[in-house]
């Protein structure tokens, strides 16, 4: 019987992408049963790979919506910086509708000049073009170095309550619960703050306390820093769980790192609400093409780049070209539930200074980048930032140049799903899931608990971190087995438990797109343009 004959129509895109592989792998920690619905497999420990369907606006498959627009701008004569940020503006000062959105600002089709900074800074504003093609709305960047947009509120999380500690002696990766020893204060709906100190007995555990470069010490990470999921409470159960553990908790949404005390002890896990006053809602910015002065500049001096968000959640950027922004995007620690669907950076000219920029820094958390691209030389196209916590998503990605790069100190939950990479070399792997050891200033593992799922690359780079996996599941390249730059930790020239299926892609096609329709059903898939 064929594929498509076991799939329900909605589902038949997917299943159909699988089909035109040709031969299947399997994996023994994700696969789907005789239904085609998703089993998992967890490590002695109970570690699994979690589920990624949670990245992206409103916790994924929520479809984007086509706000209603209220003011409308046109091209003229000279910058139009002023003009748009007034429209802008005068947007931020209505009222929200019944969804939270006051309104959408329209750039009709056409040229604009632009010499400084736009700003969106109030929650349920969208600025939308006409279209990022060449004859759609197209923006050229004039004036020294800047930045083109900022979409951010402001502050951060504000813990408010008493401090419950985590009661388990291990909480695995993958898991959405957990046993307090407290729960009194904490209802169903509370947004909460889940933090982990680092300690000096899991850095040596990690083996980071031993960095070197040119003989001077490096610091990884320092001894209490704070590595946090952001999560809501889906409920709580007050039945008793054992000596010591009085109340067990399940998250909206799962783990990305897992939790031993013996390595976290003291201070220990711990979890109290928050609130976030400045944090900004349902903003978007679509349907543009930006063009800046072509530019090979060292990251010590000032640079042409396309957007930061920061304090941001239920928000998106889509439809989008930029051309030759360096850098381009950032996306905050305090970043949540973000869409990132259909932005090109196209590079024209080869970026030859040191330390290399990143067309798409992640350092938030649920940011599903979706058919994207990145196009030149020279550059990484998207990194992760330090002690980022998952899910975050990148789906149906394509780059010419390098690929994805944890680029240092402990991120986790990161998947790389059903996408391609050529321009891959031993100096810069397409996937680079590794030990940067004294790289920068010590980034040291860059990344834990990540997962790629049938990736079509040159060179792929997969180690194990210590207490750890990261997975390599139907991918077809080149496996090399050190970076660049000395690292000696080998990965196998054979698969491992968590290298499977080599060059023979595995069922399904996307782990993203079917963990999806698990969680969500059918339609959710069809939300997303699926």
């Amino acid at each position: 019987m064929s594929v498509t004959h076991t799939c329900t129509l909605a589902f038949a895109a997917l299943c159909l992408s699988t089909a035109a592989l040709g031969a299947q792998g399997r994996s023994k920690w994700v696969y789907p049963d005789a239904r085609g619905r998703l089993r998992y497999t967890a490590d002695a420990r109970g570690n699994r790979v979690m589920d990624f369907s949670h990245a992206g606006y409103k916790g994924g498959g929520v479809r984007i919506p086509d706000v209603r627009v209220v003011r409308t701008v046109k091209p003229r004569e000279g910058d139009s910086t002023a003009q748009i940020q007034a429209a802008i503006d005068e947007v931020s000062t209505l009222a929200p509708d019944g969804d939270g959105f006051r309104g959408a600002v329209l750039l009709e089709r056409g040229r604009y000049d632009v010499g400084a900074q736009l700003r969106i800074q109030t929650s349920g504003v969208v600025l939308r073009g006409s279209g990022s093609g060449t004859d759609g709305t197209v923006l050229r960047v004039t004036g020294t170095a800047h930045r083109v947009f900022e979409v951010a509120g402001t502050g951060s999380w504000q813990p408010e309550g008493r401090i419950a500690r985590l009661a388990d002696a291990y909480v695995p990766s993958g898991s959405p619960a957990f046993a307090l020893d407290s729960a009194a204060d904490f209802r169903p709906g509370d947004a909460v703050l889940i933090q982990r100190a680092v300690t000096e007995s899991w850095i040596r555990f990690m083996n980071m306390h031993t960095l070197e470069r040119d003989g001077k010490p490096q610091t990884w990470l320092k001894p209490g820093t704070l590595i946090t999921h952001d999560r809501t409470i889906a409920s709580i159960d007050g039945a008793s769980t054992g000596p010591g553990q009085s109340t067990r908790i399940t998250l909206d949404v799962p783990l990305s790192d897992s939790f031993d005390a013996a390595y976290l002890n003291p201070p220990g896990t711990t979890v109290i609400k928050y609130t976030f006053p400045g944090r900004i809602e349902q903003v978007g910015l679509e349907s543009l093409r930006v063009v800046v002065p072509a530019q090979d500049k060292p990251i010590s001096e000032a640079q042409y780049t396309l957007l930061r968000m920061s304090a941001v959640r239920d928000g998106w950027v889509r439809d989008v070209v930029s051309v030759d922004t360096q850098n381009s995007t950032t996306f905050g620690a305090t970043v949540a539930r973000v869409t990132i669907d259909n932005v090109h950076i196209q590079h024209t000219l080869p970026f030859t200074a040191a330390a290399a920029p990143a067309d798409f820094a992640i350092s938030g958390t649920q940011i599903l980048l979706d058919r994207s691209s990145v196009t030149g030389e020279g550059v990484w196209p998207v990194v992760t930032q330090v002690g980022v916590t998952g899910p975050n998503a990148v789906l149906n990605f394509r780059s010419t140049t390098a690929g994805i790069a944890p680029h240092q100190r402990w991120a986790t939950g990161l998947l790389v799903d059903s996408s391609e990479f050529t321009g891959g070399s031993d100096r810069r792997p397409n996937i680079a899931f590794s030990n940067r050891e004294y790289a920068g200033s010590g980034h040291g593992w860059s990344v834990g608990w990540a997962v790629a799922w049938n990736v079509k690359a040159e060179v792929l780079l997969v180690q194990q971190p210590p207490g750890s996996k990261n997975w390599c599941i139907g991918c077809t390249g080149r496996f090399t087995p050190i970076l660049w730059h000395g690292n000696r930790i080998p990965i196998p020239d054979s698969p491992s438990e968590t290298h499977e299926s080599p060059g023979v892609p595995v069922a399904p096609a996307s782990l993203y797109l079917a963990q999806l329709r698990d969680r969500l059903g059918e339609q959710a898939l069809r939300n997303i343009g699926r």
